[in-house]
């Protein structure tokens, strides 16, 4: 379902189609939240050059792990779901089912921790942090000020994706059913998983996902 009417995925042209295929590509289908930018192509493109910039310096446990946070924080289901599967992959389920809960996991050090509650803060309430709650990363867990600003650009990117697919009525993909229902209930934060086959234009290049 969405709240405005999007761009079959068998209709599309030129650059709708383009950015299609390349969601195909890496997904084997349409996915929902690609036919959310059907209208603005550029966007998603511009997008996927940003978050790709962001998250160049950072390795993929942090990424993963900030994103992963800030998508349960905001009740975002299709980014939960997704991050969370590959979240499950480093930490194992039972983590990232302990952090969906907001409690913490024996997997994750005392600086994630505290990373982890920055990045909440900066999804729920970034105005009111504080330069104490900066320093404190910085003198207390080691994070540079690089190291800061990473955290806070992947949170704030997260929450401009997620705010976006939510407004516009966005539903997770039906292909998350296969996850493991204890699991898929755990991760599904927002919105349910769609039902209903995909859609697919039937001709992609095998190119990676952006979202």
């Amino acid at each position: 379902m969405s709240f405005i009417n999007t761009i079959p995925a068998t209709e599309a042209e030129g650059p709708v189609l383009e950015m299609y295929q390349r969601q195909e590509g890496a997904w084997g289908y349409v996915p929902n939240y690609a036919k959310s930018f059907c209208h603005r192509p550029e966007v998603m493109a511009h997008w996927g050059r940003l978050l790709a910039e962001i998250r160049r310096p950072v390795d993929d446990r942090r990424f993963e792990l900030v994103t992963f946070v800030v998508a349960i924080e905001l009740g975002h289901s299709p980014c939960s779901l997704a991050h969370g599967l590959k979240l499950a992959a480093m930490i194992g389920a039972d983590s990232v089912m302990t952090l969906a809960r907001r409690e913490w996991p024996s997997a994750l050090t005392a600086a994630e921790r505290s990373m982890v509650e920055f990045a909440r803060r900066v999804a729920r309430d970034a105005s009111n942090i504080t330069s104490g709650e900066v320093e404190a990363l910085k003198v207390k867990h080691g994070l540079t000020d690089a190291d800061v600003f990473d955290v806070v650009a992947i949170a704030s990117a997260r929450v401009f994706f997620t705010k976006i697919l939510d407004a516009l009525g966005s539903e997770p993909d039906s292909g998350f059913m296969q996850i493991a229902p204890e699991l898929r209930r755990s991760l599904t934060a927002g919105r349910p998983i769609a039902v209903g086959e995909p859609e697919r234009t039937g001709k992609s290049p095998a190119l990676r996902r952006i979202a």
